[in-house]
């Protein structure tokens, strides 16, 4: 692991200082921003008073990330409308959620949806309601509306001072790395149809479908950098290519991920499009931020934000839930319960919650992450190599590149541009990670992105007019070596209880939108199948 020292070394030292470099152009303006933490520890460092308002509801879903907002949609779906949505932050969508500057919409988070494969049927159904999805959405190849496929071109590379099309380098390599490029690549293609021995894809989306064929599960108790080595991989950008799937899936090191995590990483993705390529993605300037609006739009002024749940009762004839809701703690009573948030906040506020789900609960860790909007008033100039692509990253940089929000706006070309920058803080410890969240200013993560953008578009600080962080300290449960079939995980996922239901991508043991909308929709079909006279 990256010591304290060296990690601050790479996000503008001199900022921390108080000084700007010598002979530099004064940081942008802007915001450092992130989840609710005022709130979050609050709920840490002690208890509420007692309620002074009390509300009734027929399911009270708590969370209205992708999971929760998933779970009211099928609710609805289904004509069932008696349900609130609580959520600690100011609006829905967790790590899904967008902002607008006066030029283009933008991303905070999760920025593309893959083309969902034929297993992922809900969020198929989900593109065919919101009307992305053209025609029957049970086709193994559906037409998809033009604007949500990502422009091309979709990716580039920098590396040694060049832009390089695609994801993988492939400039100034000798035959054999080549070779070896192409030899996982077609490994990859053959994972992806490959069975188990009983008849399931080794590796589907949602995770849950995949094989539970013993064999292959026992890639979770090695970590993803053996597996390549095992396999005789040993060409720098194959092992570069690798790393950076795992910090950009999962928040984790290659050689820390789990190995059955960085092949599914690779081998569930099997979606066709009629009007696309395979490896299309679905985005939007503002990222999965439409998503969000579109399963919100259902659940309407049923959503309420600003709300801190800090404690969790069962009762002979439903739940009981306390929330702080501005100077208000209010009780909800409920037939039965949806628990979208994350699960190592359920302990904390379900006393009575079974021990063994409980350490299930507090076995994972998170990954801490940085998020950064750099508000820009005209394009940057350019290095040598591929053109602009709508996602750019960086071969060898602390960060995981950036992409372009006015990318998708390939009909109107407007007088700015928006670069929405990415940072897992894989190379120190998730506690020491979120340590520095809370610790380092503004200006010193400023500084850092600023440097490291410069190297490639040498004017970019002319530019910024204004650069906003983001930090989650707990942005996805990392799916290390042993996590996700080691008994734990899989007692979450399987929790089955006549009033309490568990819904969130942690189930799934790492972060995706297709886990978490799945969780959610489990969830929901849980409180249907238990409904009691009256719900």
């Amino acid at each position: 692991m990256t010591s304290r020292r060296e990690f601050l070394a790479t996000v503008g030292a001199a900022a921390l200082a108080g000084c700007a470099p010598a002979g530099k152009i004064p940081l942008p303006p802007g915001e450092l921003l992130g989840m609710n933490v005022a709130l979050g520890h609050r709920l840490r460092d002690g208890r509420l008073p007692p309620h002074d308002l009390t509300r009734r509801t027929g399911v009270l879903i708590v969370g209205a990330g992708i999971s929760g907002l998933s779970a009211a949609w099928w609710l609805a779906r289904h004509g069932h409308h008696d349900f609130t949505v609580l959520d600690m932050e100011s609006e829905p969508g967790g790590n899904s959620r967008g902002g607008q500057s006066p030029t283009v919409a933008y991303p905070w988070g999760a920025h593309y949806l893959p083309l969902p494969g034929p297993e992922a049927v809900h969020v198929r159904e989900l593109l065919a309601e919101l009307g992305i999805l053209q025609g029957d959405p049970g086709t193994r190849r559906p037409t998809y509306d033009e604007r949500y496929l990502c422009g091309t071109p979709q990716e580039r590379v920098y590396r040694h001072g060049l832009w390089e099309e695609g994801l993988l380098p492939h400039r100034g390599l000798d035959a054999a790395e080549r070779d070896e490029q192409k030899r996982f690549h077609d490994q990859m293609e053959a994972l992806k149809r490959a069975t188990g021995r009983d008849g399931r894809r080794l590796f589907a989306i949602p995770m849950a479908l995949s094989s539970r064929d013993a064999e292959w599960r026992a890639l979770d108790k090695m970590n993803f950098r053996q597996w390549l080595l095992d396999n005789g991989y040993t060409a720098p950008t194959v092992h570069w290519l690798a790393n950076y799937a795992c910090r950009d899936d999962y928040g984790t090191d290659y050689a820390q991920t789990s190995a059955w995590a960085g092949l599914h990483y690779f081998a569930c993705r099997n979606g066709e499009a009629a009007n696309a390529s395979d490896d299309t993605v679905l985005t939007a300037p503002e990222g999965n931020a439409w998503l969000v609006r579109g399963l919100a739009a259902v659940a309407g002024e049923r959503v309420q934000t600003g709300a801190l749940v800090a404690r969790v009762e069962e009762g002979k004839s439903g739940v009981t839930v306390d929330a702080l809701i501005g100077e208000h703690v209010v009780r909800y009573a409920a037939r039965q319960l949806i628990w979208a948030a994350p699960v190592f906040v359920l302990p904390r506020v379900w006393a009575a919650m079974p021990a063994e789900l409980k350490a299930a609960a507090l076995a994972g860790d998170y990954a801490p992450w940085l998020t950064a909007n750099l508000h820009l008033s005209a394009m940057p100039e350019e290095r040598h190599g591929a053109a602009p692509a709508w996602d750019n990253v960086f071969y060898d940089s602390p960060g995981l590149g950036y992409v372009t929000a006015t990318h998708q706006l390939i009909r109107r070309q407007p007088g700015g541009a928006v670069f929405t920058y990415y940072r897992a803080l894989h190379d120190v410890t998730p506690a020491e990670g979120r340590r520095l969240l809370l610790d380092t200013p503004r200006t010193a993560w400023a500084e850092g992105i600023l440097a490291e953008l410069e190297r490639v578009h040498p004017d970019i600080r002319q530019l910024a007019m204004r650069l906003d962080v983001f930090r989650n300290g707990h942005a996805m449960r990392r799916p290390v070596v042993g996590a996700l079939f080691d008994g734990r995980r899989e007692s979450l996922a399987n929790f089955q209880h006549p009033r309490i239901a568990v819904a969130h991508a942690d189930l799934s043991g790492f972060s995706l939108f297709e886990e978490a909308q799945y969780r959610g929709i489990l969830a929901a079909r849980q409180v249907l199948s238990t409904k009691r006279p009256g719900f």
